[in-house]
């Protein structure tokens, strides 16, 4: 019951950080009237490689180390195979379901006259939140677990790195709402509000893992996909829609270092 009630406060409390983040990054509306493009594509290949780095250290490999410690007869390959696959159509079931827009323009329900550009631009971003809740929650639980290779340190450098890469993703949301004939206050309060799913479902993943602890190399695994389908199909393409495309892959490289030193270092 204790590791329960621990693991849990600990997930709300990373999910809690990591929506402060989105927060702080909200509040830049207060300062600037638009976004500056070359910073935005800098800060979105710096979060994809955040999400990347932290995907493999912080969730694959920590998931094929629980899978290879079972008992289960099953190739170790296999149950981090099926939870990053379906993560992944996880979300793409969620693109799919939910009428949405990014911020490129890429693609999306753009046409949908039943919401505002920017509603669909607030649940683009409110989607996508959901797997890093996750991926929170997953990664205290399998470090209160403490069967595998998660740790519990390793688990705060990914609150760290998804809370960095939350901060220019809450102004990259105010900003253009705010463009859009939002007022200031209303920007912030949609751009941070995005976030508010974070803890919600760092919380449901903890509780999920600790409930039903077999489940906990699919549930790494589930996490590592559905971040890693954000990355392919929201934050790489929109920091390499702009004229700053070298900028954004030295700064997707730089992210990817710092999270992997964070996640080696500390774990």
């Amino acid at each position: 019951m204790a590791l329960f009630s621990n693991s849990i406060f600990q997930a709300l409390i990373a999910g809690i950080f990591t929506w402060l983040c989105t927060l702080f990054g909200s509040s830049f509306v207060f300062l600037f009237k638009e976004v500056n493009d070359r910073f935005l594509a800098i800060m979105q290949g710096f979060a994809a490689g955040v999400m990347i780095a932290a995907s493999f250290w912080s969730l694959l490999a920590p998931a094929l180390e629980y899978a290879e410690s079972s008992s289960s007869s099953l190739p170790a390959w296999l149950p981090v195979a099926v939870g990053f696959v379906v993560g992944g159509l996880f979300l793409r079931l969620l693109d799919y379901t939910v009428p949405h827009t990014h911020l490129s323009e890429d693609h999306g329900d753009s046409d949908n006259r039943k919401l505002s550009k920017t509603m669909m631009l607030f649940l683009a971003v409110t989607i996508h939140n959901i797997p890093e809740g996750l991926a929170l929650g997953v990664a205290f639980a399998a470090a209160g677990v403490g069967n595998g290779g998660a740790t519990l340190t390793g688990a705060i450098a990914l609150a760290i790195g998804i809370g960095l890469q939350n901060i220019p993703e809450g102004s990259a949301l105010s900003l253009p709402l705010y463009a859009d004939g939002r007022t200031k206050r209303k920007a912030f309060q949609m751009g941070q509000l995005s976030a508010v799913v974070e803890p919600v479902s760092a919380v449901i993943g903890a509780a999920a893992v600790l409930v039903v602890q077999e489940i906990l190399p699919y549930a790494l695994a589930f996490a590592a996909g559905s971040m890693i389908f954000v990355v392919v199909e929201q934050l790489i393409p929109e920091s390499q829609s702009s004229n700053h495309t070298d900028e954004a892959t030295l700064a997707l490289i730089g992210g990817f270092i710092l999270m992997m030193i964070l996640d080696v270092a500390l774990g």
